[in-house]
């Protein structure tokens, strides 16, 4: 039986499509000048490869965020959806750990290549395909720049542990103190000649002299003309911090609210009994302005130095034996501690505001809401319980409710009452004006 002889075919070739690839770049974890020239060397090295074989590189991404976290990228965020998209099929990097050092996104470059959509990986020395064993030493050699920057981490926090424990602050001195440039006193603090004895005269103007944190403010701001090393100003949060740091009578935690402590090893500035001297002062100080509440603080400007207006209680005994209490608003002297714009009293400041309160639209007072509510509730009442008349009930509106708010209501009320106000209010000279 004769088999019958096929004809020999030429093989049609298979039409590959050219891979277009995009040259990522991303930062390393060197000092930041050495971090740019890192960027521009790899794209340049990268592009060099390119021509020499032959490679399309239709786009180039840099990336200036860590690797660590996952999906915390957002240009590696980007190659990655411009790949699913089918606008790239390759992707040039210097190495593999440019593009991943956790295992987030070393998974979602790995899930590419499974799904037919990332062809290449080219770094400089290494050619990743979807080849289950290029795959796998990507994956390795992803994992094992994971597994540097862990240890990285640990060693750090091992080395700023070691430090404390001798003794030696870890990071940038608190004000008052000058990190010593010295390699082999790395760590150990010297005292700043221009700022330290302020920072301890604070402590014992407090302590000692009793002084609030207002008043070491404008002592520092407009008698000294004081400054941080950064050149500005101590902010009044910044003050009270500094005299809630016990580093400054030998001893530091760290982290903060760790409960690690450690003796260390700069000069003090203060003894412990000023530092708890002050404490002592500062929390009687804290406790006294939690407990002073006042209807219209923070609500209106001095008409002279644009300050904000405060408010203090003061006391006189009457010939009868009783004490009388009285409350005055005036200039906080936030901007000009020599202010001379005139303290008011409370209840000529309600006074004109109940004639500004004529002056407004009622849609400005914003009230409508709660009015209404109050009048229905008092309508129940008269009618519920004092069996009035419906003809006898009487129609307010609602200017005469915030009159009433402003002589009888509470702090909360009158408070929430002039928030209501879109214009702002100054006080000149004891007259209070409205500024459209």
């Amino acid at each position: 039986m004769e088999i019958p002889v096929q004809e020999n075919k030429e093989a049609t070739p298979v039409k590959v499509e050219k891979i277009k690839y995009c040259l990522y770049s991303r930062k390393s974890t060197e000092s930041e000048e050495r971090q740019v020239l890192s960027i521009d060397s790899q794209i340049k090295e990268m592009l060099q490869l390119a021509e020499r074989e032959g490679l399309e590189v239709v786009d180039i991404k840099r990336e200036s965020h860590s690797a660590k976290e996952t999906a915390q990228r957002p240009v590696f965020n980007e190659l990655m959806d411009d790949i699913r998209v089918g606008k790239y099929t390759g992707v040039l990097a210097w190495a593999p750990d440019r593009l991943s050092r956790n295992a987030g996104d070393l998974g979602a470059v790995v899930d590419l290549m499974d799904q037919g959509k990332l062809h290449e990986i080219r770094t400089y020395g290494q050619v990743f395909t979807n080849n289950p064993n290029e795959k796998f030493l990507l994956m390795i050699l992803g994992s094992q720049a994971k597994l540097e920057n862990d240890n990285r981490g640990i060693n750090v926090k091992r080395g700023l542990r070691a430090r404390c424990e001798s003794g030696y602050w870890p990071t940038v001195a608190p004000l008052g103190y000058l990190n010593q440039k010295r390699t082999d006193k790395k760590g150990l603090l010297l005292v700043d000649p221009e700022r330290g004895h302020v920072v301890k005269q604070i402590f014992e103007k407090v302590a000692y002299e009793k002084w609030s944190g207002r008043k070491v403010y404008h002592w520092l701001r407009f008698e000294l003309n004081f400054h941080t090393r950064g050149n500005k100003p101590l902010t009044l949060s910044g003050i009270y911090r500094l005299l809630d740091n016990p580093f400054y009578y030998g001893v530091f935690e760290y982290p903060r609210d760790s409960g690690n402590w450690y003796q260390g090893k700069h000069k003090p500035l203060i003894t412990k009994e000023v530092f708890d001297l002050a404490q002592e002062h500062l929390k009687r100080d804290k406790i006294v302005r939690e407990h002073k509440e006042f209807a219209f603080t923070k609500l209106m400007l001095c008409g002279k130095c644009g300050s904000g207006i405060s408010a203090e209680e003061k006391y006189k005994k009457l010939r009868d034996g009783t004490t009388a209490k009285y409350i005055y608003y005036g200039c906080g002297r936030s901007r000009d501690r020599h202010c001379k714009n005139p303290y008011l009293r409370e209840e000529d400041l309600i006074k004109q505001l109940i004639g500004i309160i004529d002056k407004v639209s009622v849609s400005e007072l914003g009230i409508q809401k709660k009015f209404e509510d109050e009048l229905k509730r008092f309508n129940k009442f008269r009618r519920g319980i004092l069996h009035e008349d419906e003809s006898s009930i009487k129609e307010f509106d609602m200017r005469t409710y915030a009159k009433y708010l402003l002589q009888e209501g509470t702090n909360d009320e009158k408070r929430e009452l002039m928030n209501c106000l879109k214009s702002r209010l100054t006080v000149k000279d004891k007259k209070v004006e409205l500024i459209q």
